[in-house]
């Protein structure tokens, strides 16, 4: 039977082609996303400083134990980056340096500067002792020996025009300062995407945001060591102060920590829309393998006839559809390779990723993803075949002639459970928020396109006798033709309303989301700024800037603002969250944050304010304790003295200033947001106030409003992407379904024309059959879309009215109405080009 699978795919290339294009296009979008998640987990940065190492000792992770679920006997637990690179305490360096077999310890202090000489070029300090790592050597001059020196790599004295001798002005902490150029240094393969300059040890330390503290541990093993028994022993001390030992590979995400978030970014949005995809393909290779197979039945009920047995015609099938999937999978993969390297180099274009990042692996992925298309086309398959095979051959070819019944009970039953399991979902994701609230919205989406799925068959039915009357007022005796195929056909356009449902629902849901989540961010701030100028510090902000601010004549209110990330604990896991320190001196005349309850006037010692959305969340009350961690791990038990509504615009966590305060990289404020009286002209003095801050400006904060819309425009270009790639997935399967169903009406369409039909009238026929079912396609389509939409922006913005772009429904209910049209009149019209004798003739 597999060779007459295979003469069947020789022969029928035309029936066959939509099963093909579906299960390629599946096989493409599944291999990206796994592609993209073992390329993350693979990827670790570029050890360069701490080449020589044989262990980095540092803390660039927090691990959260989560509560007990669903009767497991442990406790989940969730890993987060940390989003301000965790420190490790000095004494450590010690004690590691006293482990047998480790030749030196050396603390590194990463210290974020700017040069003067050269600005553009992102700079890491450090202190001379860590250059042993990598190893750096002298390539001119000397290395620093005092505190008004320093030591340039080989990059900056080439972007600085900088040599030994030359003074330049270094800013670091927000404040620029003088230093000679001692030497020049370089080191081999240190060509990573920020230069390096060297202090002394003494002003390294001192110019450290976490005092008492050092970044990381360097450690260089003895000439001859067992490298594995010092590793071990390294690490069990280490682990005795809370810190992680990173060797190997992994000593990238501690040089890089940009590595660690562009590695969480890749592996999380892999992994989230691979599993949309997967849910998709399953419908769409479903119901375009199943439909591929109905529309056989005449051939399969022959074979039964001349003494084929069920077995050898369920193998048969089988065995199309494995090879199908076969070449699928020759022409998917390597499609996939080059569409994900595009992918890549667009990452590292718009900044999601560094340079270093590249594509590994993808034999795993080739693997999984062929097994599993494979897996779900011949499960399909499986299932569609067996009604054929399981009754007898004369009853077979009966069962041919005619359309089958609608479905048995066991559909309706499944149908209306996911059916109620949607509508129940509607209300969790009332009552959820956050991400909660979008993975149960998700779900719901999903849910309701299985009930629709199942339930289709009497949803034709349905809309073919109440539909029956229009169609006969409009396009008259065609109309009368038309619903009476949709009766009769109503189990057979199960797959085309299924895809057609998918294709609005997904699109109209998942597409506007992006816009709604980035209209309440930019909506949000600019309701909430009350402030009408800003001073910027490209290099960082003191508290002192906030300070003089205050003091200048027509200034109401200045407040400082530190941006940063916090982890929090969730339902089920820890995640990190946009996060905001501010001096809540005069913060009520500088931001309105719409609080609900409490004050941000009491924002003083250990206390949060928190949004709404995130109080939920995290079950936090006003008054009550919020257990969080800092974006450098650090463990805080905060009070909440204040819950707001506008946590997009302004973050879901306010801390005071003080809280953060050696808590974060720089250490410093990013802004100053400053409110004037009406009239009063503070112009110059600002400008007088900005030119004592190295790389500071003074903007309005109208401008602040539009960079950060065009900041979340790129940020949502990978979400888009995909989204892009998921929605036009299932817009193929609609056109796939569409064109298949037209082309299986050779035989009706030619029968009609014999009895009197003119070529007009079957025309006119197949538009109101298309304006029937579209009617209902979109209009399921547009409710699920409305009601996953609505349900998602009430729960994360608690607006009850989403915002969807005229131009946007228009594209996809007009691009819906296009897609069908051509995707079934060009075949039809096709079919009507060939003689109605010889088409009644030619097979299915």
């Amino acid at each position: 039977m597999l060779g007459l699978a295979a003469q069947m795919l020789r022969f029928r290339k035309r029936s066959f082609v939509a099963t093909f294009v579906a299960l390629a296009a599946g096989v493409m979008i599944l291999m990206a996303c796994g592609l993209l998640v073992e390329s993350g987990l693979r990827y670790h940065g570029l050890p360069q400083r701490y080449a020589e190492t044989v262990a980095v000792v540092a803390n660039r992770d927090l691990t959260v134990v989560g509560p007990k679920t669903f009767g497991e006997e442990e406790p989940t637990s969730t890993t987060v980056a940390l989003p301000e690179r965790g420190s490790v305490p000095d004494s450590l360096v010690a004690a590691i340096a006293e482990v047998p077999g480790v030749a030196s310890a050396v603390g590194d202090h990463s210290i974020v500067a700017t040069v003067a000489a050269s600005p553009g070029l992102p700079t890491t300090g450090h202190g001379w002792g860590s250059a042993a790592l990598a190893p750096y050597r002298v390539a001119s001059g000397t290395p620093p020996r005092s505190d008004g020196e320093i030591a340039v790599d080989a990059r900056l004295a080439a972007g600085g025009r900088l040599s030994p001798g030359d003074i330049t002005a270094i800013i670091t902490g927000g404040t620029a300062h003088e230093y000679r150029v001692s030497g020049v240094v370089e080191a081999a393969g240190a060509d990573g995407p920020t230069a390096a300059l060297f202090f002394t040890d003494a002003r390294a330390a001192r110019l450290n945001a976490h005092q008492g503290n050092v970044d990381a541990i360097g450690v260089l093993a003895e000439p001859g060591a067992d490298r594995s028994a010092v590793v071990a022993a390294v690490r069990r001390v280490a682990a005795e102060a809370g810190a992680k030992t990173y060797t190997d590979a992994e000593r990238g995400l501690v040089e890089q920590p940009e590595a660690a978030g562009a590695r969480g970014l890749i592996v999380g949005a892999g992994t989230a829309f691979g599993g949309y995809a997967a849910m998709i393909i399953i419908f769409v290779v479903a119901g375009t393998v199943g439909l591929s197979v109905r529309h056989r039945r005449r051939d399969l009920a022959l074979l039964r006839a001349i003494a084929a047995t069920p077995g050898q015609v369920r193998l048969m099938i089988l065995g199309e559809v494995g090879l199908l999937s076969l070449l699928a999978a020759v022409v998917g993969i390597p499609a996939s390779l080059a569409a994900t390297a595009w992918t890549r180099d667009e990452l590292v274009t718009r900044g999601f990723v560094p340079e270093t990042f590249t594509l590994g692996g993808g034999i795993l992925s080739a693997l999984a993803v062929t097994v599993a298309v494979a897996a779900i086309a011949l499960a399909s398959a499986w299932i569609a075949a067996l009604r054929t095979t399981r009754i007898r051959p004369t009853e077979a070819l009966g069962e041919a002639a005619v359309e089958p019944t609608l479905g048995g009970r066991t559909r309706v039953v499944f149908g209306l459970v996911f059916l109620a399991s949607a509508v129940s979902l509607i209300g969790l994701t009332g009552f959820a928020t956050g991400q909660t609230a979008m993975g149960a919205a998700v779900g719901m989406l999903y849910t309701f396109v299985l009930a629709i799925a199942l339930l289709a068959p009497w949803i034709n039915q349905a809309a073919a006798r109440l539909l029956g009357p229009v169609l006969r007022i409009v396009w008259g005796n065609s109309g009368y033709l038309a619903a009476a195929n949709m009766r009769a056909n109503a189990r057979g356009m199960v797959a085309v309303l299924t895809a057609l449902v998918l294709s609005v629902g997904f699109g109209g849901s998942v597409w506007f989301l992006q816009d709604n989540l980035a209209r309440q961010t930019v909506v949000q701030s600019q309701d909430g700024s009350l402030a009408q100028q800003a001073l910027i510090g490209g290099a960082g902000l003191p508290a002192s800037a906030t300070a003089k601010a205050r003091q200048i004549p027509g200034v109401l209110a200045a407040t400082g603002v530190r941006r940063t990330s916090v982890i929090v604990p969730n339902m089920f896991e820890a995640q990190a969250v946009v996060a905001q320190g501010i001096d809540p001196q005069g913060a009520d005349q500088t931001m309105d944050l719409r609080v609900r309850s409490g004050s941000l006037g009491d924002l003083r010692g250990d206390t949060v304010a928190v949004s709404s959305s995130q109080a939920e969340s995290s079950d936090w009350r006003l008054g009550g304790d919020a257990r969080l961690w800092l974006g450098d791990g650090t463990p805080v038990t905060l009070r909440v003295v204040a819950i707001y509504d506008r946590g997009w615009g302004f973050g879901d966590i306010t801390l005071n200033s003080e809280t953060l305060t050696g808590h974060t990289v720089t250490g410093l404020d990013d802004r100053v947001l400053i409110r004037t009286a009406p009239g009063a002209d503070v112009g110059a003095a600002l400008a007088k106030l900005a030119a004592e801050y190295p790389a500071s400006t003074v903007v309005g904060t109208d401008q602040l409003t539009g960079e950060l819309a065009q900041d979340l425009a790129i940020s949502a270009w990978l979400n888009k992407l995909l989204i892009t790639v998921l929605v036009g997935y299932a817009v193929l399967a609609a056109a796939n379904t569409l064109s298949m169903a037209a082309l299986a009406r050779t035989r009706e369409l030619s029968l009609l024309r014999l009895i009197g039909v003119t070529r007009g009238q079957v025309k006119r026929m197949v538009y109101a059959e298309q304006a029937g079912l579209l009617g209902v396609a979109i209009s399921i389509g547009a409710t699920i879309a409305a009601v996953t939409l609505s349900s998602i922006v009430n729960a994360v913005a608690g607006q009850r009215i989403p915002y969807v772009p005229t131009a946007g429904w228009i594209t996809i209910v007009g691009g819906t109405v296009a897609l069908a049209l051509v995707a079934t009149m060009l075949p039809i019209g096709r079919l009507l080009r060939t003689p109605p004798v010889e088409g009644v003739g030619i097979r299915e």
